[in-house]
């Protein structure tokens, strides 16, 4: 599913990653493993577009996804979670949901809502909510669930119990086994 040869990423002359590869099979849940700044973060901003590598190959199935915008990374079915949540403190949680279904037709974006919805029960009683009322337990449901919103074949999760409490990432934790057993394929940091 996912092909990652040699890539090399720089901040100006500093290589944050060099020479890495990593394979991920269609549903497997893969964890990167390292010390602070090891790269982790780096690897996963530039297999979803957000760094562009120096060199080396990322392959999603059978495209070469090298270098492309993240925006046509997210429509071949693959979608970030970034690391601090990043949802939209000003929009409500029905808002921000939507926004991830964003390349969905409106009837689809809301049947889509409904499934994240019934997978986050905590989220239902607030949809009307704006997101930066929202506890870390359920901000990350919704980081979670706005990435779900693009039907991604491919989700990676950066840093997702980071700020929780120990029963909060057991919740975290689960809802990872539950995405693993639905099929999709997770790549963890």
């Amino acid at each position: 599913m996912l092909e990652v040869e040699s890539l090399t990423t720089r901040y100006g002359a500093i290589a944050a990653i060099r020479e890495v590869g990593l394979t991920v099979r269609a549903g497997e849940v893969v964890c990167l493993i390292g010390p602070n700044g090891a790269g982790k973060t780096t690897l996963l901003a530039t297999v979803a577009g957000l760094l562009k590598p120096s060199s080396g190959k990322i392959s999603l199935g059978d495209d070469d996804i090298t270098g492309w915008a993240p925006d046509r990374i997210l429509r071949s079915g693959l979608a970030l979670v970034p690391e601090h949540r990043r949802i939209f403190a000003d929009l409500t949680v029905n808002e921000n949901l939507l926004v991830g279904g964003v390349t969905k037709t409106a009837a689809r974006r809301i049947e889509l809502r409904n499934e994240v919805v019934e997978l986050f029960p905590a989220l239902s009683s607030k949809l009307g909510t704006s997101a930066g009322y929202l506890s870390g337990g359920e901000a990350q449901q919704l980081a979670i669930g706005r990435a779900l919103m693009a039907e991604p074949q491919l989700l990676l999760l950066d840093e997702p119990t980071l700020g929780l409490s120990p029963k909060l990432a057991d919740v975290v934790f689960d809802l990872i086994e539950t995405l693993r057993n639905a099929s999709l394929t997770l790549l963890c940091r």
